[in-house]
């Protein structure tokens, strides 16, 4: 495979395209709501009206509105349908010829869509993600041919960093830092790993990427290979993703045939390959060191830092991990450069941030958005605003390791440093709203349930730390807790966030100390009534 090749495949894919045509959505939330039988019908459809002339129909990957699905988007008008059944499709086709349909229109120009900034997106919903033809067509792989005949390895990096990219898994670190110490390791075996065992409550970020749009990770790894001087890769990727592995397996298969993996890419002296290894769903393996663990066969638990991967990971030898999300935005930034990346956002935090939206609102599903977005602008124009005329209570950033935001802090931007002073982080992206029924009591322990049973146990604090949490938590929130046992939450919380050994449980308190700072009076109705100052109703 040459240059030649590749745009001789992207110029035959382009000229095989119709008129019209119809994207449906088969990521796995469409998938589970019978999306393929939807694409069946409506080919079905098309023949019997006699258009397969003028259109064609796509499976495609997540178009986002993930909330009203199955969802259908048609080219080149930009109609959105949602919440399709397959009994619809021919009136859809009718629709398009001049007919009617009784299928759900969505406003394209709805502020769900009109905010987004699509890069790690920019192909979800557009292109079929089980043909590599048609990633090609797009653009797909010429950023990794860029790389080996127009960068050095160092020129690769250097981009990076201009971009101010950060690690989008959670902790913001600099990605061309974490490359160029990797790249400054001794000659010799390196690998390159991208971590999607994405396990926080209410996230699919990185699952809906690679369902979507397999090929740019490969692509990605590809270059972050070439860059550290790595030629081997892993992606690993948890077992309660099906849909994405195997979509993943099928884009590697299809880019060794085609040359784009394996020995001498693009006829060049650069070899990579790439294995995918799944993970039993333990939400600790997330971290880094647990991770590689689990690679090498080993129980995935984390180890003491440093040293760190880049000069003793996998097996030893020096290993990049970054995200799937961050990987997404590496082809982006060779093609457009770093300065332009940083034309995005905001000054300390660069670029675009993809979360998964969920909770109490109208509108739930997939978003990217530049950093710096307030938080009122997400979840009241894009949300659509919390469903049933309830109220906005507050917004969970962060996952398990994140914390609670008040409705009176709506207008915080959306970026590292704001949602660090609110006692929160940004994580990996999940989001999720809660309305004024939420009781953040509750709220608190369902998280401290979670962490305590995802708890490795391998460190005290994390291991006896979360259980002490919970039982506190529960007691408090049954209305049998005292102030002595508000204290002793209040002084236990900081221990395990400060002497824990690993992220899980270093970030575990954060929904109980974030509840505590902005919903206290909840915590002490519960004591009053013990105290009986409320009434209780048993």
């Amino acid at each position: 495979m040459d240059l030649q090749e590749l745009l001789k495949i992207a110029q035959q894919e382009v000229a095989k395209a119709k008129p019209v045509c119809i994207n449906c959505c088969v990521a796995a939330g469409c998938h589970a709501a019978n999306s393929e039988q939807i694409v069946k019908n409506l080919n079905k459809a098309i023949k019997s009206k006699g258009l397969e002339a003028q259109i064609e129909v796509q499976g495609v990957g997540c178009l986002g509105l993930c909330g009203k699905g199955p969802l259908i988007q048609v080219d080149p008008d930009n109609r959105i349908y949602a919440e399709v059944t397959p009994d619809q499709a021919e009136s859809l086709i009718d629709a398009l010829t001049g007919g009617e349909t009784d299928a759900l229109t969505f406003d394209a120009n709805h502020p769900f869509f009109a905010n987004q900034v699509p890069i790690v997106t920019e192909n979800s919903g557009r292109i079929d993600p089980e043909k590599i033809e048609s990633y090609i067509a797009v653009g797909g792989y010429q950023q990794l041919y860029q790389v080996l005949y127009q960068m050095t390895p160092d020129e690769v990096i250097e981009e990076i960093t201009i971009s101010g990219l950060r690690g989008r898994g959670g902790g913001g670190y600099p990605t061309g830092l974490k490359w160029s110490s990797v790249r400054k390791m001794p000659v010799g075996q390196k690998y390159v790993i991208c971590n999607a065992d994405e396990g926080d409550p209410g996230a699919f970020m990185d699952r809906s990427v690679i369902e979507s749009d397999p090929h740019r990770i490969i692509e990605a790894m590809a270059i972050a290979g070439y860059a550290v001087g790595a030629n081997h890769g892993y992606v690993y990727v948890r077992a309660e993703y099906p849909l994405a592995i195997k979509r993943l397996q099928k884009a590697i298969n299809a880019a060794k045939k085609l040359g784009l993996l394996g020995s001498q890419i693009f006829e060049s002296t650069f070899d990579f390959k790439i294995d995918i290894r799944i993970g039993a769903g333990a939400f600790v393996c997330g971290e880094e060191t647990a991770l590689i663990a689990s690679i090498e066969g080993k129980r995935g638990t984390p180890h003491p830092r440093p040293p760190y991967p880049n000069e003793s990971g996998l097996w030893g030898c020096p290993t990049l991990v970054n995200n799937v999300e961050t990987y997404a935005n590496i082809p982006v930034i060779i093609r457009e450069g770093g300065k332009w990346f940083t034309n995005i956002g905001t000054e300390n935090s660069t670029g675009t941030k993809v979360f998964a939206l969920t909770g109490k609102l109208n509108n739930t599903g997939l978003i990217e958005v530049p950093m710096g977005m307030t938080l009122r602008t997400i979840v009241e124009d894009m949300g659509g605003g919390v469903e049933g005329g309830h109220t906005i209570k507050a917004v969970q950033t962060g996952g398990p390791s994140g914390g609670c935001i008040p409705v009176s802090h709506l207008d915080t931007p959306v970026d590292y440093q704001s949602l660090q002073a609110l006692g929160t982080i940004m994580g990996s992206g999940g989001m999720i709203v809660v309305d004024e029924t939420t009781d953040m009591v509750d709220f608190a322990k369902f998280y401290m349930e979670f962490c305590r049973d995802e708890s490795c146990g391998k460190c005290i604090p994390c291991r006896a730390g979360t259980v002490q949490m919970y039982e506190l938590l529960s007691k408090i929130a049954a209305g049998r807790g005292t102030e002595k046992d508000l204290a002793l939450l209040e002084t236990l919380a900081p221990m395990v966030k400060e002497t824990s050994l690993c992220g899980l449980g270093q970030s575990a308190p954060n929904p109980v100390l974030s509840t505590l700072r902005f919903f206290r009076e909840e915590y002490l109705e519960k004591l009053q009534s013990l105290n009986g100052k409320v009434p209780v109703n048993n």
